[in-house]
């Protein structure tokens, strides 16, 4: 299911992520999640959900990192 706004996204992410990288994690959860919607689009048997949180957290990956603290910090 696609998110509205930051608070409505997994505690995991809430929990972990700046606001910004959240703002990321967002977007490019939505945007794949409309994307994938057809299972002919999929490389494999995960379901759209899943997909959809690979590429967000992939996304994210992208312009965040995490520090030796373990905290996520902009590249």
């Amino acid at each position: 299911m696609p998110y509205l706004v930051n608070d409505d996204l997994p505690e995991s992410v809430k929990k972990h992520l700046p606001s910004h990288a959240q703002d990321i994690y967002r977007e490019a959860f939505n945007h794949a999640y409309e994307q994938y919607a057809d299972p002919s689009k999929r490389r494999t048997a995960d379901s759209r959900e899943v997909i959809a949180h690979k590429v967000a957290w992939s996304a994210v990956e992208h312009q965040y990192h995490k520090d030796q603290n373990g905290y996520w910090v902009k590249k």
